[in-house]
């Protein structure tokens, strides 16, 4: 799955409108998070994440991806407690999705699109290629 990831975040670079915001280098992704992510490509990871969740289940809304991307925070002495993601971020990669046409605003979520859909598919395609070469 790592190897799906990785290209799908290869392909994403290429889309001028999934730039990553200037704030993203600097904001931590949620309340459990200690620090800003180290990833030099985080962004494009999330996008691929994000994508790659929408075309598995749907709907999905921001919420839920707040609840997936949320994580242990650390209290000292008190127990770890769960916190949700951020949402800001998981938003705009949305909104960008939206405005590239893979995905779509439902009443109950979002949704990928069929051009979503093929864009995933030709990625599996080129993966499997790439693993039949070996």
């Amino acid at each position: 799955m790592d190897k799906f990831i990785e290209l799908l975040k290869e392909e994403l670079k290429k889309f001028k409108e999934l730039e990553p915001p200037q704030f993203i280098r600097f904001v931590k992704t949620g309340a459990h998070k200690e620090r800003s992510p180290q990833q030099k490509d985080f962004w494009y990871i999330r996008v691929a994440s994000i994508l790659r969740k929408l075309s598995r289940k749907r709907p999905i809304s921001v919420e839920d991806f707040r609840i997936i991307y949320g994580g242990r925070k650390k209290r000292g002495v008190r127990p770890e407690r769960f916190y949700k993601a951020g949402g800001k971020h998981i938003r705009l990669i949305l909104q960008k999705l939206e405005g590239i046409g893979f995905v779509k605003k439902t009443k109950k979520g979002r949704v990928i699109t069929n051009e979503g859909i093929k864009f995933i598919n030709q990625i599996w395609r080129k993966l499997k290629q790439e693993e039949e070469k070996k």
